[in-house]
């Protein structure tokens, strides 16, 4: 009986310093790191192709049937406007859900899982090259940046712009 209370506190403190924490997925687009909640992630793959639909813009790669589930596909490179990716093998997809959606992101390669500290996540200047409507925030994770990816504005802003 007491070690289940001792479990339980332990659970609790574990609760109490995961609030302050942020887990991320991070991965690479060129030389850039960007990150998305681990929370987020279904499944990461390697990319095999996608079918393309008619009239969508050039960063929506087109759909897979993952599983029973159509699934469309988003080239971050060509969303952030730095021209369509020339997939490889060594490129994979990170499937994600964004609300009651999947979708999946082009990406070169997924390096790690960091944890943050939420209190060091930085706004993302204006003025400069990034799209700041694509990003959450900025964090310093062992001397580089990760930039955030807001997903709502990656998906959304997708079906405005077609």
């Amino acid at each position: 009986m007491e070690a289940l209370s001792l479990r339980d506190d332990i659970g609790d403190k574990s609760a109490l310093a995961g609030q302050n924490t942020l887990q991320l997925i991070a991965f690479s687009i060129g030389e850039q790191t960007y990150g998305v909640e681990i929370t987020t992630v279904r499944e990461i793959r390697a990319w095999n192709g996608a079918t393309p639909l008619p009239n969508t813009r050039a960063y929506v790669r087109g759909v897979i049937n993952l599983r029973g589930t159509i699934v469309p596909i988003f080239d971050l490179r060509a969303r952030f406007g730095d021209g369509q990716t020339s997939p490889t093998k060594n490129h994979v997809v990170v499937v994600m859900s964004v609300g009651d959606k999947w979708v999946g992101i082009l990406v070169d390669a997924v390096s790690d899982i960091l944890t943050v500290n939420r209190d060091e996540i930085h706004n993302v200047p204006e003025g400069n090259s990034i799209d700041t409507e694509l990003l959450n925030g900025i964090v310093t994770h062992e001397s580089r940046m990760v930039g955030l990816i807001d997903l709502h504005s990656v998906v959304m802003g997708a079906k405005m712009d077609a």
